[in-house]
């Protein structure tokens, strides 16, 4: 991801919200968690919905309405209008923060979920995708992560790169596999209790499930 002149930079954890699915509870949760907002385009709508007046705005501003930019002092609006990278791309490559918790980014469409974790295994900042339903993490390279999951949860690796990895605590342990995409996956693991996890280089997506985000959220510290 090309690096670009920062808009903003906090020094707490921020919650960046996107125009796609982000149902209110996803968004009451991110908030606890990162009291600091920006907002992807359209995103400020529904942060604007929440209660929320965001931070900043950033992005190529093709589906924030006139009446939503009105309620927002224009120092906090940057229109970026290059079409060559997402609303999220564009975010994330002008914030600076210790951590990034993206709502609205996963849901109905797959297209633009794809395209979320395409720039997810590709951001330098620290960020974790979260929707209704999922809880996306880039597992970087190098790094033991340690998730304490109770037996039973959901554990599901998707390669966006070819990569191989250990673990303990899951039920199908991964050493020795050689995960990438088009070939072997890790959908639908489990854990047995607590869980490692450590990949010998970038571009392995973990998931978890929505109610497990504290759970992810402590295992980054």
């Amino acid at each position: 991801m090309h690096n670009f002149d920062i808009i903003r930079h906090f020094l707490a954890p921020v919650t960046l919200i996107g125009a796609g699915e982000a149902c209110h509870n996803v968004i009451t949760e991110c908030l606890i968690h990162a009291k600091n907002v920006v907002a992807a385009d359209g995103g400020a709508r529904i942060a604007l919905s929440a209660g929320v007046i965001p931070d900043a705005v950033i992005g190529d501003f093709d589906s924030i309405s006139a009446a939503d930019m009105a309620q927002i002092p224009a120092d906090r609006l940057f229109r970026i209008p290059e079409q060559d990278s997402t609303d999220f791309d564009k975010c994330l490559a002008r914030i600076k923060a210790p951590l990034i918790l993206a709502a609205g980014f996963l849901g109905a469409r797959s297209d633009h979920a794809l395209a979320a974790f395409n720039t997810l295994v590709r951001a330098q900042a620290m960020v974790i995708l979260v929707g209704p339903h999922d809880v996306a993490l880039h597992l970087r390279g190098g790094r033991r992560y340690c998730f304490n999951l109770v037996d039973g949860a959901r554990v599901s690796l998707f390669p966006m790169m070819p990569v191989c990895g250990t673990s303990n605590g899951l039920a199908w342990p991964i050493d020795g596999i050689k995960f990438a995409p088009g070939g072997r996956i890790g959908t639908s693991n489990r854990a047995d209790g607590p869980v490692e996890i450590a990949m010998d280089g970038d571009g392995m997506i973990a998931l978890f499930d929505f109610s497990d985000l504290h759970r992810v959220l402590t295992a980054l510290g």
